[in-house]
């Protein structure tokens, strides 16, 4: 049962592609089997030791972190350049550790029901669901893939999300796992059932109309548009091609910041009932200029393993003479430097977004602070010293020191930068210092055609709704897109596509309880959980 409980979990996400709407109900019957697992008596008709369920838990997290993040052997071998067998090990070490996040839900929940009994245990499963999740982000720093973003695409749960992030969704999941075994008993009396039954089809009816009605919610003003660039360049160890000097990926990218493509997606890509869309252009004529660029309020380009260094003033000249010509601010990803004798090199790299004004200025700069292991820097790097080719296209990076915002003509723009997506309670603080809409640049391609980056989508689809802001999101291979405010993907480029997309975004104003909060809610069933689980231990030892 518990192996079973972690490959449903496995279910309602993406896999391969993106996930299909059908299978997200899984997550409502994934928990079950654990649960159910931990909580049932053992062949002697005792309940299960903490031991015990701390194992079945073990077990179950060890399969849903093999089967939701696979995707880490391909990155290591393909892109990172390991050997296969060590690739295989790092994937199993790496489950064996996160695997025993859900050993601790077990010990919870069997240390519960030795106290209170199996029912009222079985109400403090989602309380130490969601503080078992707030623990992966806060002491691990991995909260990828929390239960409640497999319901990112449902339009009456994500209105928990400004109030309390994705944890709320997770809460509720959890909460309806745990219902399925509830025994509820009702003394018989002559109207109890009608009663139920009339219940029963009064909340399906409202969940019905309720659905209908915020399916289609208000749209979000677009009064502004933005030029992002995918240029789909191969990564690490599979970037075995000819390179380009610095001045062919300057001119590429400049290019397609000025030429956007005429075709793009209405919707998530790869995904049934997305439609492509062409722009018709006019016809020629004497007096026309069909080649004249789309104008633009603003031009991203995102992370990417392009040479792009802030010290050369290569780069500074042309991304300057692109913004003079666009008359539009430009976000680019790219390393910067900042001096630093104590190196060898004399300089500490960070992988840095740089703002440009629409005159050409380098007017700020924000300094990604939350780092991928394996990926930019490397843990206990003496232990881990077989995993340096994984640096060999980034190198070792140093975490910025603060969050910064950029302003330009009236409004505030807040960039984060991949990997960061996935912290929730990080991004927030970027509406705090005023952000209006948000950018995200990403480097997608280590994910190659894998689970991840439709993953890695829906976490920044959370981010907008958490936040109630557009979110335009340029991508190396993938997905690039705009997002709306409800977490809708408006309009996309299909993946592993040189190309660009200009989109209409709106600016938001106001900040949600979410981004005002944090991650208050969690922190409360956090509390509760801990609350429970010292009452249960003072009682066994007194």
């Amino acid at each position: 049962m518990a192996v079973l409980s972690g490959v449903l979990q496995v279910l309602p996400f993406p896999i391969a592609g993106p996930v299909p709407v059908w299978r997200t109900t899984f997550c409502w019957i994934a928990l079950l089997p654990l649960i159910w697992a931990i909580l049932a008596n053992d062949k002697n008709d005792n309940p299960l030791t903490l031991r015990r369920a701390a194992a079945l838990g073990y077990l179950c997290g060890f399969v849903w972190y093999m089967g939701n993040c696979y995707w880490i052997y391909q990155t290591m071998y393909l892109y990172g350049g390991l050997a296969k067998p060590v690739a295989a090990g790092i994937l199993i070490l790496f489950c064996l550790y996160l695997g025993l996040y859900h050993a601790v839900f077990g010990t919870l929940l069997a240390a519960f029901r030795s106290r209170f009994g199996r029912q009222l245990a079985l109400l403090f499963v989602p309380f130490a669901w969601v503080a078992v999740e707030l623990a992966r982000a806060r002491i691990t720093g991995l909260p990828w893939d929390v239960l409640g973003i497999a319901q990112v695409d449902n339009p009456m749960l994500i209105h928990l999300a400004p109030i309390t992030g994705a944890y709320g969704l997770s809460f509720v999941i959890a909460a309806v796992n745990a219902l399925w075994l509830l025994r509820i008993r009702l003394r018989e009396r002559r109207y109890t059932r009608p009663v139920l039954t009339a219940a029963g089809v009064i909340i399906v009816v409202v969940y019905i109309l309720g659905l209908r009605l915020i399916a289609n919610p208000k749209p979000s003003p677009t009064t502004a548009t933005a030029t992002l660039v995918q240029e789909n360049l191969e990564v690490g160890a599979a970037n075995t091609g000819p390179q380009p000097t610095t001045q062919q990926f300057l001119d590429s990218f400049s290019y397609l910041s000025r030429y956007p493509s005429t075709k793009f997606l209405l919707g998530t890509p790869e995904l049934p009932g997305t439609q492509t869309v062409y722009l018709v252009r006019p016809r020629a004529s004497e007096d026309a200029d069909v080649n004249v660029p789309a104008s633009t309020n603003l031009i991203v380009w995102p992370e990417s393993p392009a040479p792009f260094e802030d010290i050369d003033p290569q780069f500074r000249s042309a991304m300057s003479a692109l913004a003079q010509s666009a008359q539009a601010p430009i976000i680019v990803g790219n390393i910067g430097f900042q001096p630093n004798p104590a190196n060898k090199s004399g300089y500490t790299p960070y992988n840095r977004a740089s703002f440009i004004n629409a005159d050409g200025a380098f007017v700020g700069h924000y300094d990604k602070m939350h780092l991928v292991p394996f990926g930019e820097y490397v843990p206990f790097k003496e232990f881990f010293f077989f995993a340096k080719n994984l640096l060999n296209e980034v190198g070792t990076f140093e975490p910025g020191a603060q969050r910064t915002v950029f302003s330009t003509g009236g409004h505030t723009y807040g960039v984060f930068i991949c990997y960061e997506s996935i912290f929730g309670d990080e991004i927030r603080h970027l509406t705090q210092q005023g952000a209006d809409v948000l950018i995200n640049i990403s480097n997608d391609g280590w994910y190659g055609n894998t689970s991840a980056a439709w993953q890695h989508l829906n976490m920044v689809r959370m981010r907008a709704i958490e936040n109630h802001r557009w979110i335009l999101r340029a991508t190396n291979t993938g997905v690039t897109a705009a997002i709306n405010p409800y977490g809708r993907v408006v309009s996309a480029l299909p993946r592993h596509l040189r190309s660009s997309l200009r989109v209409h975004f709106g600016y938001e104003h106001g900040l949600t309880f979410y981004a005002e909060h944090g991650d208050l809610f969690a922190y409360a069933c956090a509390l509760v959980t801990t609350l429970g689980l010292v009452f249960s231990l003072k009682s066994k030892f007194t």
